[in-house]
């Protein structure tokens, strides 16, 4: 059957001498792999579109194990994220990040559309690190390790002073601390960007700038909590982390 997508490029896979298999996450169909037939040859007509990040309308002959590219028309190709090395390193992540917290043909409009704004954010110079985050905290409810940012995960109160434990997946108030001696301590304003992070829609972030003892504070939060109960080993989360490390220009 003849079938038309949008769809983001997640990554791509060499096959034989000159097929390429390119995984993509569509907007009509979720996630799909198509074997783009042809497409390492210098002229084909599948070149720039079997390409990590282009977002595209795919023609493929669908099947549920693996599909036909027939045609494709570029929308966005995304090569700033490619040709630059700390956009790029981001936005392996987010894909792989996405790869793994999706089912294969479960469509899902709304996680489209996110992963392709953060794309388009990344590109245009948006803080690398906040939408990273953002990515990481609305992913945790396809991964169903969704965290209580509501109340306090022990006793319900919606006011006073939090801290967030990850042993009790969520936010504890000056009540309940105690259960948790190895909780993180947020002040007032990093509880509201936990919160606000994850329940934010893109086209509503604006151009959030963090200074850097809020995004570490964060970052050691939301890697804390992956680190317990996401279960991923990403090749490309141990590169990001190793390249932040190296490039003096971008936070710890």
């Amino acid at each position: 059957m003849l079938d038309k997508s949008e769809g983001i490029v997640i990554r791509t896979i060499p096959y034989g001498e000159s097929h390429i298999i390119v995984k993509v996450y569509t907007k009509e169909r979720g996630k799909i792999a198509l074997m783009a037939k042809g497409a390492k040859k210098p002229k084909s007509q599948f070149a720039a579109i079997a390409q990590p990040y282009a977002h595209a309308y795919f023609t493929f002959y669908y099947r549920q194990s693996m599909s036909t590219l027939s045609q494709g028309e570029m929308l966005h190709s995304f090569r700033h994220l490619r040709e630059n090395l700390d956009k790029g390193a981001y936005a392996a992540y987010l894909l792989e990040l996405l790869d793994a917290a999706t089912e294969e043909h479960v469509p899902s409009p709304a996680t489209f559309s996110l992963i392709l704004s953060m794309l388009g954010r990344l590109r245009d110079g948006d803080d690398l690190d906040v939408i990273k985050m953002l990515f990481e905290l609305k992913m945790t409810h396809l991964l169903g390790i969704r965290p209580q940012l509501d109340a306090c995960v022990n006793c319900g109160r919606t006011s006073g002073v939090f801290s967030f434990s990850v042993r009790e997946a969520g936010f504890l108030c000056h009540h309940c601390i105690e259960i948790d001696p190895y909780r993180y301590s947020l002040d007032d304003k990093q509880v509201k960007l936990l919160r606000m992070l994850y329940y934010v829609k893109p086209d509503q972030l604006g151009q959030l700038a963090l200074n850097d003892q809020n995004k570490i504070a964060l970052k050691t939060v939301i890697d804390g909590y992956y680190e317990s109960y996401a279960g991923l080993n990403l090749k490309t989360k141990r590169f990001l982390d190793q390249w932040v490390n190296w490039n003096p220009d971008l936070p710890k």
